[in-house]
């Protein structure tokens, strides 16, 4: 086994821990930054970081671009090549970090072109507050993309994961004690710039001094400014598309409804954020091989080699997604009343509006790389820009009728259009992915869910339980298990058995 082979397996088992460890703390802590802050302030926060997120939009893609490019000097052995290209996005970035940091504070001196009518006097006082904070530290973050960038592309997964699982422990510890003293939502994201100014030192000091990775700033090949800026031109289009598709919910319904509305929004799409981390926490272990892929093969070894990772990746993927999905389903309803509290009973309706239709994304997130590897990523920002357009006008008309859960009903309908049935399209026509092995499979592993969803059913339907903490973890363990031993049995191959049972062996031998 090679050593770039053990740092991804090893990265991959990192992942899934960062996962988890990222999932058990925030069902931790949710519940409690949303008691110490109260409804209305958990809402505003989440609004201001959803506004302030949209400003990611500004690094153009550009995070793609430097594993593509990597990946070619790598390939000649052109070392002098790759110090230059950090020099150029380290550049790059800075810039677009001032640039971002004149739209928030644009932003926080302007907050009613935002908000409107929807926020009080004091939440306006503490929304400027947060913006500019949060403004400081996304500026920090832009610069700080080149150094995870290089060790990324250098297949160093072990430090970004350790230094990741540090950064979920440590925020919550402090955030607590913070909260509790009286500090508030702006107290918690001091709190997180500091912690994340630690980071970045963290990895600045591997860049430069384990990797021994240098910036050139001469001698720049011309050719290089307009290969990187066509190619990241669509990257941007998607992210900004991306960006339109998960924050316009909050921000129409701060605008139009108030915090409260927000609020609900919020606790549905954090869950949906956590699910959604079961799939694109491996993703993005494979991204250096999808580049190296297209650089060392054409024609239908391509296609054979794109394949064959993005149906072996995706069955594992929905493997896994198949059991949050169908157990939020059962059990989502119970959960939120008693992680989130009283009136947040829509929230469930919410999560499962996200959830439902983005597991098709999300068993498929690899064929967003495998696009930009071979510069096919156009049509998918093109499409994407109608279905944006289309959920921004669905979640205004009606979010303003039925609040959260009427914004949700206009995101899932762009969800289920644009990846449902545009994108498989185009993976099978243009993109060296046989989409009809990859749906052939997974209908294969789905008759593993057959035998536990019905037995919840009919269990939900025979049997009244008390709505309690004891009853619920009861009947998620219950489920586990009888969702395990189905897909043992019914849905797993014998290299996926193998898989598990040489995890398992690995931990036992501690290796």
């Amino acid at each position: 086994m090679g050593k770039n082979d053990s740092e991804i397996k090893l990265g991959v088992m990192l992942s899934y821990a960062q996962m988890f460890l990222n999932i058990i703390i925030g069902l931790a802590y949710t519940p409690i930054m949303i008691r110490l802050l109260g409804s209305n302030e958990y809402g505003l926060y989440n609004m201001v970081a959803s506004t302030i997120s949209t400003l990611t939009i500004l690094n153009l893609g550009f995070n793609s671009s430097y594993i593509r490019f990597f990946s070619k000097y790598k390939n000649n052995g052109d070392n002098e090549g790759i110090f230059r290209l950090n020099g150029i996005f380290l550049i790059i970035f800075s810039v677009i970090g001032v640039v971002a940091l004149v739209c928030g504070l644009f932003f926080s001196c302007n907050l009613s072109l935002i908000f409107d009518k929807g926020l009080t006097v004091e939440e306006y006082a503490t929304a400027k507050v947060l913006m500019v904070l949060l403004t400081v530290n996304l500026t920090i973050s832009f610069p700080m993309t080149v150094f995870t960038n290089i060790i990324s592309a250098n297949e160093k997964f072990i430090v970004l994961k350790l230094v990741g699982m540090l950064k979920s422990v440590l925020s919550p510890i402090i955030h607590i004690p913070v909260l509790l003293l009286g500090y508030g939502s702006v107290g918690m994201v001091v709190v997180s710039v500091a912690i994340s100014v630690i980071a970045d030192a963290i990895y600045i000091y591997y860049v430069l001094f384990k990797l021994r990775n240098r910036f050139v700033f001469q001698g720049f090949d011309k050719d290089i400014f307009g290969d990187l800026f066509a190619f990241t031109a669509f990257i941007a289009l998607n992210s900004f598309i991306d960006q339109v598709n998960w924050n316009i919910d909050k921000l129409v319904l701060g605008r139009f409804k108030g915090t409260e509305s927000v609020a609900i929004y919020s606790v549905g799409f954090s869950l949906y954020s956590y699910y959604q981390q079961f799939s694109t926490s491996i993703s993005g272990i494979f991204i250096p091989r999808i580049h190296a892929i297209s650089q060392k093969y054409s024609g239908n070894e391509l296609k054979k080699e794109y394949t064959s990772l993005f149906t072996r990746v995706g069955r594992i993927q929905f493997l896994i997604l198949g059991l949050i999905a169908t157990g939020l389903i059962f059990y989502g309803k119970l959960f939120i009343s008693l992680w989130a509290g009283e009136g947040y009973e829509r929230s469930y309706y919410v999560m499962l509006l996200l959830v439902i239709p983005a597991t098709i994304a999300l068993t498929q997130n690899l064929g967003i790389e495998i696009q930009r590897a071979q510069n096919k990523h156009k049509f998918r920002a093109i499409a994407y820009s109608i279905m944006a357009l289309v959920n921004l006008f669905t979640s205004i008309i009606l979010g303003k009728q039925y609040g959260a859960v009427g914004c949700a009903v206009g995101t899932a309908i762009s969800l289920i259009v644009a990846n449902g049935f545009i994108m498989n399209f185009y993976y099978q026509k243009k993109c060296n992915i046989d989409v009809i092995v990859f749906w052939r499979e997974i209908i294969k592993i789905s008759m593993g869910l057959i035998i536990p969803v019905a037995a919840a059913f009919i269990i939900d339907k025979v049997i009244s339980f008390e709505n309690s903490f004891v009853t619920l973890v009861l009947s998620i363990i219950t489920y586990t298990i009888t969702y395990v031993l189905s897909m043992w049995l019914i849905a797993l191959n014998q290299d996926e058995k193998n898989l598990v049972v040489g995890l398992f062996v690995r931990m036992r031998e501690g290796k």
